[in-house]
């Protein structure tokens, strides 16, 4: 990807990222401990269980090690924004999904590297040289996500009125971004994409369908009501694609890895017609009740 893409890249992400910013606030962060059981397990949902799905899937699909380093990178980036959208769209818990989108941002700075320094190992260690990224992708992370998430907080916190008119033309132009980037993405690789399709369409579905799965029996197993229920499942399905793709085309540089990122956000808000449906019959029943 040349280097005008990988700029535009960068700008989506901390636009992105800025736009999240500008739409939370510290009491989001407390609400963890106001509501700390469903939090927890949306947390260990998407840090813990979801990279051990992906390490799953691959074991048993064994892809090649460049779809197997980008499914470890999708996996080690949960939630975002889209996850805030759709749950909102499925009449969801919307404050618990805030909330993990929240802690989450925090949380990944330091699980990201930890997790593509173990999928290099595991995966390139014997088709190529290459050092552990672990550094470059804390520093990364730092640059387009904590700190345009801390401005995007600030100016919630000192402008709110504005804060609250520039939400939805941030989250508009973040989307344009996105598919820009996407289409480039696609365009390039796709020679690549082509040969790989069938292997990847596969394990994409799987985790999606796993994960969200995952989310919605365990939610139900520890007796939270459907609501928070299908907001786990989301949360849990949901992947940061716009942020795995950046890291992938620059910070590894490496846009292979990316490809199964690009598919699964086609594939993932295909699958999130299922709980955005469930959602809305649960909140008609719950009103003629």
């Amino acid at each position: 990807m040349d280097t005008t893409a990988s700029l535009v890249l960068a700008v989506a992400i901390m636009v992105i990222m800025m736009g999240m910013g500008l739409s939370l606030t510290l009491a989001d962060f407390r609400r963890i401990f106001n509501n700390a059981k469903p939090v927890i397990l949306g947390l260990t949902n998407q840090i813990i269980f979801l990279p051990l799905v992906a390490l799953g899937l691959v074991t048993l699909f064994q892809p090649p090690p460049f779809i197997a380093v980008g499914m470890i990178l999708l996996a080690a980036c949960p939630g975002g924004s889209s996850s805030n959208l759709v749950t909102l769209l499925a009449r969801g818990d919307l404050a618990l999904s805030v909330s993990l989108t929240a802690v989450n941002s925090i949380i990944t700075i330091v699980t990201i590297p930890f997790w593509v320094g173990y999928a290099y190992t595991a995966y390139l260690s014997e088709t190529a040289q290459m050092a552990s990224p672990t550094a470059d992708i804390f520093k990364t992370l730092i640059v387009v996500l904590a700190i345009p998430l801390s401005i995007g907080m600030l100016i919630r916190h000192r402008a709110p009125d504005f804060a609250h008119r520039m939400e939805r033309p941030v989250r508009v132009a973040s989307s344009v971004f996105l598919a820009v980037v996407i289409l480039g993405l696609v365009a390039k690789e796709f020679e690549l994409l082509k040969q790989y399709l069938p292997q990847t369409l596969g394990i994409v579905l799987a985790l999606n369908a796993i994960t969200m799965t995952m989310g919605y029996v365990l939610s139900k197993g520890i007796r939270l009501n459907t609501t928070q229920a299908l907001t786990i499942a989301i949360e849990s399905g949901i992947q940061n694609g716009t942020l795995t793709i950046s890291l992938a085309v620059i910070t590894l540089n490496q846009p292979d890895f990316a490809i199964i990122a690009a598919i699964y956000s086609l594939v993932m808000y295909a699958l999130s017609s299922v709980p955005i449906y469930l959602g809305i019959r649960n909140s008609k029943h719950a009103e003629t009740a």
